[in-house]
């Protein structure tokens, strides 16, 4: 299950939130076995940020979590969609938008762990 979590130091209106949430349903497909249908998505405005000693700015700071894709497939394409998606839906700049991706090596959900590794951990 990806999940997406959004930070920006500007407030975020109802619509453009969920402007952002629809993109994103679209964009995760562009990561290899991933898609809106199990996609958990977070927003946080008016966050308290600087970019470069400055905060007079828009700035955006994504986290992209995924589970099972070590490889890293789709990412600079994900990375690309969610920069422009700021960039048209909350006017901020493409060196002002951040995108960290974290690989998920287990996950709980309905009660249930499943772990990357079921057998030992990965070396």
């Amino acid at each position: 299950m990806p999940f997406i979590f959004s930070k920006v130091n500007i407030p975020i209106e109802k619509e453009q939130e969920l402007q952002l949430k629809s993109m994103m349903g679209e964009a995760i497909a562009l990561v290899p076995g991933k898609s809106e249908e199990y996609l958990l998505a977070g927003f946080e405005g008016n966050c308290s940020m600087y970019l470069r000693g400055k905060d007079d700015e828009a700035i955006a700071y994504v986290e992209v979590d995924i589970f099972g894709n070590e490889e890293h497939l789709g990412y600079d394409r994900l990375t690309a969609a969610i920069t422009k998606m700021f960039g048209d839906v909350l006017n901020i700049l493409p060196d002002h938008v951040y995108v960290n991706f974290r690989d998920i090596p287990g996950w709980g959900v309905a009660g249930m762990y499943i772990d990357r590794y079921p057998s030992g951990r990965k070396i």
